[in-house]
């Protein structure tokens, strides 16, 4: 894995560097970058034995600059059986991303279970895909490595692998959450029907669904974006890494013409 980190530390503080980059523009980060900080920094809170992620929301309030940003967590309640933590992301003293954590007891494995549902082809069978006309560096192709399995960017419901090729923060090497929480954001592009030339299509939300954690460094998401002629745009993909599938990810959509 290469040296040059997503995110730097300098004095206490987060530095986005231009590899956390988004597709609209080169000062604002891709959701992914701030998703997989923010996760990292839930994973850090304590947390009584035997419970686990289950969900993670993000709201994406404001474009995320490149450059330093704050990020702060807590534990806003705690039990036996659940726990949610509150967190929020900030540059210059504004929020910029408001992100919740719930965890809650895990499953008896003793008791009825679903079986596990096997992931798509593996990302060693898959192929690159490309993403003409943006700036580099930047997230998805500089920081992440994506490889199809099915469909390809802008064609419709899509099959891909993905999996963090630089550090996330510093010289560390990212955790399987952090990898989740990075490609979960990637659901609407990888799936989406419309120009990119005609139309802005954006996702003000994220919302991962953890049906147990992931191992290794892939993820698969396997999307498909609805957008009806008098509703809301929605992108849903169903989470895998190379043992089975893993959990759910879903995006609300904002479409406009450029």
């Amino acid at each position: 894995m290469s040296a040059q980190p997503v995110f730097e530390v300098l004095d206490g503080r987060y530095v986005a560097t231009e590899l956390a980059s988004g597709p609209w523009d080169r000062n604002a980060q891709h959701g992914g970058a701030p998703a997989a900080l923010l996760a990292r920094t839930f994973e850090r809170l304590p947390s009584p034995g035997g419970l686990s992620l289950a969900r993670l929301t993000y709201e994406f309030l404001r474009p995320v600059p490149i450059g330093p940003v704050e990020v702060r967590a807590e534990v806003t309640r705690t039990g036996r059986r659940l726990q949610l933590l509150d967190g929020s992301m900030l540059a210059d003293g504004v929020e910029v991303v408001r992100a919740r954590a719930l965890r809650i007891l895990a499953a008896d494995s003793g008791r009825a279970y679903s079986e596990e549902i096997a992931p798509p082809p593996g990302p060693k069978e898959g192929r690159t895909g490309e993403l003409p006309g943006l700036h580099r560096p930047r997230f998805a192709t500089d920081a992440i490595e994506i490889r199809f399995v099915a469909g390809a960017f802008g064609g419709g419901p899509a099959t891909a692998w993905f999996r963090l090729t630089r550090p996330l923060v510093g010289d560390e090497k990212p955790s399987a959450l952090q990898c989740l929480a990075a490609a979960g954001d990637f659901g609407a592009g990888l799936s989406g029907t419309l120009s990119r030339d005609d139309y802005l299509f954006i996702n003000p939300d994220l919302t991962l669904y953890v049906e147990r954690e992931p191992v290794g460094e892939w993820i698969c998401l396997e999307s498909q974006t609805r957008i009806t002629a008098d509703g809301i745009g929605v992108a849903e993909s169903v989470l895998y890494d190379e043992r089975s599938r893993v959990g759910r990810a879903t995006q609300a959509l904002l479409i406009a013409p450029r």
